[in-house]
């Protein structure tokens, strides 16, 4: 068995997310930084929170109004 091949391993990592919450696990790495954690995750908060990054929100909007405010057509037309 080749000896000295695993990592170094941090027992005390620290975790640091955008929001500003900062844990301590263990971990390969000795920092890591994080956008989302538990803390401001809109599934664990109940927070709604929109991540758009190419506008696709405000695309389907439109396209919801737009689709609503349509007239609906009854049947073809005869001539």
């Amino acid at each position: 068995m080749k000896s000295d091949i695993h990592p170094k391993y941090f027992s005390e990592a620290i975790i640091s997310c955008a929001c500003g919450n900062k844990m301590k696990l263990g971990s390969t790495k000795e920092l890591i930084e994080v956008e989302i954690c538990a803390q401001c995750h809109p599934y664990y908060t109940g927070k709604e929170k929109l991540i758009d990054t190419a506008g696709r929100v405000d695309k389907f909007k439109k396209r919801l109004t737009k689709a609503s405010t349509k007239p609906k057509q009854r049947g073809k037309a005869r001539k």
